[in-house]
Parts: structure tokens; sequence; C-alpha cells
């Protein structure tokens, strides 16, 4: 599942990490277990080299939902808009 912004981000990425972000989200999907963002917040988030993935997760429904994917500097400034 993904937010409706997703995709502003996805399509900014170089060729190359949009197909390493795809096979990162195939193992999101498979349940890899993610690390919390923040103690307390309900974001996780997946690194790909200097590239972030952040979404969240409801064990209950079994669904995850992914709301950013970009570099390191805009994933700061997208946490800080979120926060």
């Amino acid at each position: 599942m993904f937010d409706e912004k997703w995709d502003e981000y996805f399509k900014d990425l170089p060729p190359d990490i949009k197909i390493r972000a795809l096979k990162k989200l195939e193992k999101i999907k498979e349940g890899l277990p993610g690390r919390h963002l923040e103690h307390g917040v309900p974001i996780f988030v997946e690194e790909i080299g200097q590239y972030r993935i952040c979404y969240t997760q409801d064990d209950i429904k079994k669904i995850r939902k992914v709301f950013f994917v970009g570099k390191h500097k805009d994933y700061e400034k997208w946490y800080k808009s979120v926060k």
C-alpha cells in the first residue's frame, strides 16, 4: 500500500536506485523486520545506501504503507514535515 504522495518521491530517483528500492519494497512486503525511525514514532525506515524508505505497519491487519523514498537529506526534511 502506498501513500498518495509516494510517486512524487519515487519518480525523482535515479534508475538504478528505483530498481534497488523496488527490490527492498518486495522484502518489506514479505515481512522484513524494520527498525523504528525514532522511539515512540510509528514510522519504520529501511536504507538503500544513502537513500531511505519510510513506512508504517499495522501488525493486526498485516498492512504496511509506504510514505517516502529518497536521499537522506530529503528524508530529514520529510520527517520534520510529518513530525
